[in-house]
């Protein structure tokens, strides 16, 4: 019994180590903060201030942003000329779904099967702005975002993206310059990560959006490519979410936004938010399973030993059957030789 608790025990421990290992990068995610390439709020001059003008201007002054055609709908239009109005000098480039296509079957046509075949059309419109980010270089904004200040300090920056919650970074603001070895490491990755997991939302954010983005960072944080600031460096520095939108220096303004967002999704913000009771019920769910995987297996066991006593039983018959059958012979024989 003891040496059937220890296969059985070994049994699972091959098993959690096999999950564990599937999704290491991903638990690997719960405990990443991003502090070692934090952008510290030291380092942002305020807004206006003469200092700014005394930093590196690493990336270039391009602002990308994508939508469906030239036509933004009313609710955005005030984020996006705040960019514009912010930024005069700044080349602006809206990437359309006609414009975003050319560009990706002339500059990158072995991703045209992959681009084309995607479901869902936020995962083009995610796709996109990493290839302009390679290619051009520069800052991509979501159009839900409005800008509250000027973007001249992330200039200073090989590339920066922010932190999101509950974990890992967001991809609907984020600077470059061109050919950064991080998003040359997330086109490449496109490809292999074009997965259907049944639920749009996971679908569509571990296929290209900020949940494919954080496993790739976090994956690069790993890689040794993530050091030097400045030209040619390959570090990718954090802004807070702070800094990012939460006070009157902050670089962004949040409005309306996520129409993709569907059932499946906020049945995923109910479970981010109940995650400590969820946690719980796992734990516990997988107690049972466990408990009654050793019962099954206990009872396995136990019937295997049965049927093994009784095939041994029927084994031994017939030789007792014969050793009593040459025994009377004997007797006979001698009776008849008497």
């Amino acid at each position: 019994m003891r040496r059937a608790f220890l296969i059985f025990c070994l049994i699972n421990i091959l098993i959690v180590a096999f999950l564990v290992h599937a999704c290491f990068t991903l638990l690997a995610l719960l405990i990443e903060d991003g502090a070692k390439d934090a952008i510290h709020r030291a380092e942002i001059p305020a807004p206006n201030s003469p200092s700014i003008d005394n930093r590196p201007q690493l990336i270039p002054k391009i602002i990308h942003q994508t939508y469906i055609n030239d036509s933004i709908p009313e609710k955005w239009r005030e984020a996006q000329q705040s960019c514009i109005e912010l930024h005069e000098d700044y080349e602006y480039k809206l990437w359309t779904d006609v414009g975003a296509r050319d560009f990706i079957a002339t500059e990158y046509p072995w991703f045209l099967d992959t681009y084309d075949n995607y479901k869902h059309n936020i995962q083009r419109a995610d796709a996109i702005r990493y290839f302009v980010l390679v290619h051009f270089g520069g800052t991509y904004i979501d159009l839900d975002d409005g800008c509250n200040r000027r973007l001249d300090p992330l200039l200073s920056y090989p590339a920066w993206v922010h932190r999101t919650v509950p974990t890992g970074i967001s991809n609907d603001a984020m600077g470059a310059v061109p050919q950064h070895p991080f998003f040359l490491r997330v086109i490449e990755a496109l490809s292999a990560y074009d997965k259907n997991w049944q639920l749009p939302y996971i679908t569509i954010m571990y296929s290209t959006g900020p949940l494919f983005l954080s496993v790739i960072w976090k994956e690069y944080l790993a890689s040794g490519l993530n050091v030097g600031d400045g030209i040619g460096g390959g570090r990718v520095r954090v802004l807070s979410q702070g800094d990012y939108n939460q006070h009157a220096w902050s670089f962004f303004t949040e409005n309306e936004g996520s129409s993709w967002h569907g059932k499946d999704a906020r049945l995923i913000f109910w479970m981010g938010g109940h995650w400590k009771l969820l946690t719980a019920g796992g734990f516990m769910i997988a107690s049972i399973v466990g408990l009654c995987l050793w019962w099954a297996y206990g009872r396995m066991l136990l019937f295997g030993a049965r049927r093994g006593q009784s095939w041994t039983a029927g084994r031994r018959l017939p030789m007792l059957w014969r050793r009593e059958t040459r025994k009377d012979y004997e007797l006979v024989d001698r009776d008849i030789s008497d």
